[in-house]
């Protein structure tokens, strides 16, 4: 008779005693949680739906030519409470979306618009871990969404040419994290310069290019990105839509590029009058998306061209050309005093370390003095187009 071999089964394993490690809290998640506390910034809804964006403040209030309301009354109330000001008036408290936060947060260079910011999330393909670049921070709403997109084990590494516009969306950004996010880098620089300094050849996932002229930057991107990775640029005109286009085509390291806008038209709701509101966020900037191709790689003829005489001459391009209008330099150094981000000064002389030409040495001083924060809700000129 054969014996059939046997095998001895597993104990069951006893259960620990040694608790279990709590997931780690993604960055900015315990400040979007909970009561309302001092340092948060809440929204506002009057009666009239107008909003009205603040930071609470010890002995700080909310005036308006109808009565004022005190910070601290807020303090310690759950998300989605009413509460009443001198007069009576009632407001509702919540704590500002993302997409409320870019148009209200104070800024210098304006901002790339919600919807667009999802645009970019969603056709780029922005994934958790992913390795972004990003050229032309602006005031940093795009910032925050694409470090949502990533996640804490993503990384966003953001280019910015001016150091002011720099600070003012390091101030923007770790105000609506509530600190530092650890995957985020900022350079201040050139993106031809800086790029091939912090990021090895077929390292990136995505680049993100908000600029004047990304097509000036195309070789610096192609060595950058991985095969398969994904360009994706904004652009204000149908002129550098166009260069663009062209000047990808002619590279040859990239996939036929692909080019689109967004409009969104609000609707009024109130009983049977259901209608499109008089009032549309229409043409804010174009989106295109072009794919990198493997090294070597030759992209497929296309079938149809352009006609002769439809190619773009070099030519030197300003923003003036364009119809952007030019951020004072007052205007700058007042948000950077507002989001916490003023030129470090001297400890001796009480002098910028960074040298300011003469004319706006007086201005300096400004940053330390009065000047209210904008603190109110305010969407003209929000088009991120540095």
């Amino acid at each position: 008779m054969t014996q059939e071999p046997t095998h001895d089964a597993p104990a069951p394993s006893a259960p620990s005693d040694v608790p279990a490690s709590p997931a780690p809290t993604a960055t900015g998640a315990d400040v979007r949680r909970g009561p309302l506390r001092l340092g948060d910034k809440v929204q506002l809804t009057d009666p009239r739906g107008r909003l009205h964006t603040i930071t609470l403040a010890t002995g700080a209030t909310f005036h308006t030519h109808r009565g004022y309301l005190n910070h601290e009354d807020l303090v310690g109330l759950p998300e989605g409470s009413v509460v009443r000001n001198t007069a009576g008036i009632e407001y509702l408290a919540l704590r500002p979306l993302l997409a409320d936060y870019v148009l209200s947060m104070p800024r210098g260079a304006a901002v790339v618009y919600p919807k667009d910011a999802g645009q970019i999330v969603a056709m780029a393909d922005i994934y958790p871990g992913a390795r972004v670049v990003e050229a032309g921070v602006g005031s940093g709403a795009l910032t925050m969404s694409l470090l949502r997109a990533v996640g804490d084990q993503g990384s966003v590494h953001s280019i910015e040419r001016r150091e002011d516009f720099a600070a003012i969306a390091r101030g923007n950004v770790e105000l609506f994290f509530g600190g530092e996010h650890p995957a985020w880098e900022l350079s201040v620089g050139d993106l031809s310069d800086v790029l091939p300094q912090v990021a090895q050849n077929g390292s990136i996932d995505r680049v993100v290019l908000d600029m004047l002229a990304p097509w000036e930057n195309l070789d610096a991107v192609a060595d950058a990105l991985a095969p398969g990775g994904v360009l994706i640029c904004y652009v204000a005109t149908a002129t550098q839509l166009s260069r663009l286009a062209e000047d990808l085509r002619a590279d040859g390291r990239y996939a036929e590029p692909s080019a689109w806008e967004s409009l969104v038209r609000g609707w009024h709701l109130e009983g049977l009058a259901v209608r499109p509101q008089h009032r549309m966020v229409g043409h804010t900037g174009f989106l295109l998306t072009a794919r990198r191709l493997a090294d070597g790689t030759v992209a497929p003829l296309r079938k149809r061209r352009p006609a002769k005489g439809s190619y773009p001459v070099a030519e030197e391009w300003t923003p003036e050309d364009l119809g952007e209008r030019s951020v004072s330099d007052k205007r700058v150094r007042r948000v950077r005093r507002d989001v916490g981000q003023g030129p470090q000064l001297d400890p001796r002389t009480g002098q910028p370390l960074v040298p300011v030409p003469d004319d706006e040495a007086a201005d300096v001083a400004a940053l330390v003095e009065d000047d209210a924060p904008a603190d109110t809700l305010d969407v003209s000129d929000a088009v991120d187009n540095d």
